[in-house]
């Protein structure tokens, strides 16, 4: 096929799914609570019921991704198994518990004249999400979009294609069983790159709000490309600082878990700050801890001189997100060197602090400007499912509309309702 061909077969492919979706969108919007839930939990029910076929797609993706070298941590987000595929179910089942965010009145007052003003509630419209890898997202997107009443045009990975396509198949099967359109959820059936270039570049009149979640390539090319508003999420530099009055025990433990409980995510630290003052007792056992579960440090001056494996960190190591076994440490001064130092270094997703501490606790969390902050806790709990909201689609590092992580109610927008009895303007 010549490259003229394929953009037009990719532009009409294209077009028909923005126009599809657009007349499932004014479906959906209008569903009632009951219909969007027995979508969910029918989808719910397939996931269990096509466990087989999801593991032998994910089969063919996984050998695909072994034949090109893809990394270990690639390999993790991309690998299904029989618990993962039922966290998908639970979590599908978890956004049914969730309260409808449609036509939730969220203020309500009288004006002086007799004029009664609600904002309420409303979907954003038609969400195109890129994603890459994880074929996870195909049904938590997909959950969260029919809970809020947007229709979605799912772009996954081109390695994650055959897992993503077997999970999208019970999210359809999901609204068939409920009667809801089939539309409401699409997937885009190519692997073309031009596809995605055509998603983001000629369809501002179809789709309303782009939803990226993938590398920093990825996010750059979709917020430099697209003609629409984008939820980004951006790397997630994700910071540990060991304060000088930290319980040494919980200490170890929060950065070995935020470390090492699953490299591959968002959430993971990856960078390990401890105050001065502590260092001599902190630094042997984080770092033995560490070591001892695979992970590879590197550190600065300080960190080096304690350990003899520590390798030394570059400048580069600072800012860098690994999504791997490996990790960068670096003793500062006091609290405002772990400020200035995640302030310069961090890309704004989930920072903690670890500290008996409760000022300086109250300081950390007020000034860190990130989308997450937490107090002597595990960065890996920067999740939707762990903050209730039974899924997301992704941790929005942005300071427009949606920050943190992304669930049905940050899918909303809203409109005002004004009620009267004959008003006119003087």
């Amino acid at each position: 096929m010549t490259d003229a061909a394929s953009k037009t077969m990719i532009a009409s492919v294209m077009n028909e799914i923005g126009h599809n979706a657009r007349r499932a969108f004014a479906a959906l919007a209008l569903a009632p609570s009951h219909a969007k839930n027995a979508a969910l939990q029918a989808a719910a029910r397939q996931l269990r019921l096509r466990r087989s076929r999801i593991l032998d797609a994910n089969r063919i993706d996984m050998d695909a991704a072994r034949a090109k070298a893809l990394s270990g941590a690639m390999l993790d987000r991309l690998l299904l198994d029989g618990s993962r595929i039922e966290a998908m179910a639970e979590g599908l089942e978890a956004i049914v518990a969730l309260p409808d965010p449609i036509g939730k009145v969220l203020a309500d007052w009288q004006r002086p004249n007799g004029l009664s003003i609600q904002r309420v509630a409303v979907p954003l419209g038609v969400i195109g999400i890129i994603y890459e890898s994880r074929p996870n997202v195909t049904a938590d997107a997909s959950g969260l979009c029919i809970k809020s009443g947007n229709a979605v045009i799912l772009r996954g990975g081109s390695e994650s294609f055959h897992s993503s396509q077997a999970i999208y198949a019970c999210m359809r099967e999901g609204l068939q069983e409920a009667g809801l359109p089939l539309d409401a959820v699409q997937m885009v059936p190519m692997r073309d790159r031009e596809a995605v270039g055509f998603l983001l570049s000629s369809m501002a009149g179809m789709i309303d709000v782009v939803v990226p979640r993938g590398g920093k390539s990825l996010i750059r090319r979709v917020q430099e490309d697209a003609r629409v508003p984008v939820i980004g999420h951006l790397e997630g530099v994700c910071h540990v600082y060991v304060h000088g009055e930290a319980d040494l025990d919980m200490a170890t433990s929060i950065v070995l878990n935020a470390k090492m409980r699953r490299t591959g995510i968002c959430g993971a630290a990856e960078t390990i700050l401890v105050d001065k003052d502590i260092a001599g007792a902190a630094l042997p056992l984080i770092i033995d801890a560490l070591t001892r579960a695979g992970c590879e440090i590197r550190g600065d001056d300080a960190v080096v001189a304690a350990d003899p494996a520590v390798v030394p960190a570059s400048e580069d190591d600072w800012s860098r997100e690994y999504l791997d076994a490996i990790v960068s440490m670096r003793v500062v001064d006091d609290l405002p060197a772990a400020l200035a130092h995640i302030g310069k270094f961090g890309s704004g997703h989930t920072d903690c602090i670890v500290t008996n501490n409760d000022a300086a606790a109250l300081e950390f969390l007020g000034r860190v400007d990130s989308a997450i902050v937490l107090h002597n806790a595990s960065t890996q709990f920067a999740d939707g499912g762990e903050f209730g909201m039974g899924a997301e689609i992704g941790i929005a590092t942005g300071r427009i509309h949606a920050r943190g992580p992304v669930g049905a109610e940050q899918l909303t927008s809203y409109k005002y309702v004004v009620r009267g009895a004959g008003q006119t303007r003087p």
